[in-house]
């Protein structure tokens, strides 16, 4: 699995979903902030994830 630091997890994801990426409808939220995940065409798992501010 890849994880990935990002600004705005939900528009992010949105965008993604939009343009035909496969993602997980789970968000996950963990003391260190929020996860999602997408799998890549060769099915890699991506986890973006946004810190708590």
């Amino acid at each position: 699995m890849i994880n990935f630091r990002v600004d705005d997890l939900d528009a992010l994801l949105a965008q993604l979903h939009d343009a035909g990426v496969a993602v997980d409808e789970r968000i996950e939220q963990i003391e260190f902030g929020r996860l999602g995940w997408i799998t890549d065409p060769e099915d890699t798992r991506v986890e973006p994830w946004q810190s708590p501010r």
